[in-house]
């Protein structure tokens, strides 16, 4: 990637002239250290891409780093925030919403903190959405609650109903809490805002189950899906192990990237075979995935095959395409798919055969978060009102060389991150499955 060409810069709507009033020092503990705008974390840590950048006289791309400054914009006396959340469901959501009201209510004593129900339709008059109320009491105990207390859906809404809205509303700061269509959706909303002249911040906070958000190296959600993931992995090897010939079928999330696949995968090495959508492979043919699966066969008896749900997608390109309400292409299902073929090519050579199909998707989408994602989620949602309370807007939080930072959403939405064939991550499932090219010459 050439980092030299990334936007860093976060628009503002305002100066920021009011001090924060973040109490710390409480009980004798250490005060609240803040942070400057020219605090920076570098984009490309790679020290010969720095060395060049020097030698020419480059600038060295940085994102800001998140947190609470000194001053803030909004008054938070008068401030209205208003949270929504958009799209599929994914753990921790409910951890990102506690974390922005608390620190809201607690951190700076902002008090008027409404929740949109049912993600973007809950600006659509024609909907009939209630906005919910959100106080410490409303968000204490939805850490365990699976999904998201304000309801979500699909697919675009009129930008313009929206803006109007959230202005009879008198909001001051909107919290976007969704993938790549509600960040494209956020940078409308931010642009519309600064057309009517209207002074709301629009923050995002980048959410993707699938790992796959552009200059995000890590979305929340992805550390429990991996942790459920396993559960399957290993439930399907004991059902190949239980069986002459058995074969455990399991396919996870991956629209477009194979980092669930491919990290569960390491995390649980009881798996032979990893399709992702960045790799291609092949059924038929000498290096075919089927002649694979029956030599492993013949070799130990059974074997497990993970597959991303956007793998595979060339065995479809003949099919007519439909799209789901978010304007994206209905995925055929490749697991089944894969399920049918494995199955007659063993009954075609008379093997008897035991397959096993497991989809765990909307389960592992609907669950809490997991320990790891809980404290995530927690920093990503605190920093998150710190960005929005200096008055900084069309940016989303995202994390970034073990640090958290403001990501401008320009630079983000609309890109994705892919699982690199030659890199570490990919190669290390190599290794661990030995499967080596299933695709033929």
């Amino acid at each position: 990637m050439n980092y030299d060409f990334i936007k860093t810069k976060i628009p503002v709507i305002g100066e920021e002239k009011i001090p924060s009033p973040i109490q710390r020092g409480k009980r004798g503990a250490q005060s609240q250290s803040f942070v400057s705008d020219t605090e920076r974390i570098i984009t490309d840590v790679n020290l010969d891409n720095l060395t060049m950048m020097i030698k020419e006289g480059k600038e060295i791309p940085s994102f800001e780093m998140a947190g609470p400054r000194r001053k803030i914009y909004f008054d938070p006396s008068k401030l209205k925030c208003a949270l929504v959340t958009c799209g599929g469901l994914c753990p921790g959501l409910n951890d990102i919403i506690r974390s922005i009201v608390l620190e809201l209510f607690y951190g700076y004593g902002v008090r008027n903190i409404c929740g949109v129900r049912y993600g973007l339709q809950g600006f659509i008059p024609k909907y009939g959405h209630d906005v919910m109320d959100l106080k410490p009491e409303t968000v204490v105990n939805i850490l365990e609650m699976g999904g998201t207390i304000l309801g979500s859906s699909r697919g675009p809404q009129p930008i313009d109903e929206i803006v109007d809205c959230l202005e009879r509303m008198n909001i001051g700061i909107l919290f976007m809490i969704g993938g790549d269509g509600t960040l494209m959706a956020a940078c409308k909303i931010a642009d519309a805002f600064s057309e009517r002249g209207l002074m709301i911040s629009v923050v995002g906070i980048p959410k993707t189950i699938d790992n796959d958000i552009h200059l995000v190296s890590r979305s929340f959600g992805f550390d429990t899906a991996v942790d459920v993931a396993t559960q399957a992995i290993r439930g399907a090897h004991y059902e190949a192990m239980g069986h002459p010939n058995g074969i455990g079928l399991i396919k996870l999330m991956g629209r477009h990237s194979g980092f669930i696949a491919a990290t569960t995968t390491l995390a649980q090495q009881d798996v032979n075979f990893v399709l992702i959508p960045e790799v291609d492979f092949d059924l038929e043919g000498s290096n075919g995935l089927l002649g694979a699966i029956e030599s492993r066969l013949n070799q130990r008896g059974h074997a497990v095959i993970v597959v991303a749900e956007g793998a595979g997608k060339k065995f479809f390109e003949n099919e007519v395409k439909e799209l789901d309400a978010s304007g994206n292409v209905k995925l055929k299902d490749i697991g089944l798919f894969l399920k049918d073929e494995i199955s007659s090519y063993f009954k075609a050579k008379n093997i008897e055969i035991s397959i096993k199909y497991i989809d765990p998707s909307y389960m592992i989408r609907s669950l809490p978060a997991n320990a790891n994602d809980r404290v995530f989620c927690s920093f990503l949602g605190r920093d998150a009102v710190h960005g929005a309370m200096i008055g900084k807007t069309k940016f989303l939080v995202g994390y970034w060389n073990n640090n958290f930072v403001h990501v401008p959403m320009i630079a983000s939405a609309g890109k994705r991150k892919h699982v690199d064939p030659n890199g570490k991550l990919w190669l290390s499932v190599l290794e661990a499955t030995g499967q080596g090219s299933l695709e033929n010459d």
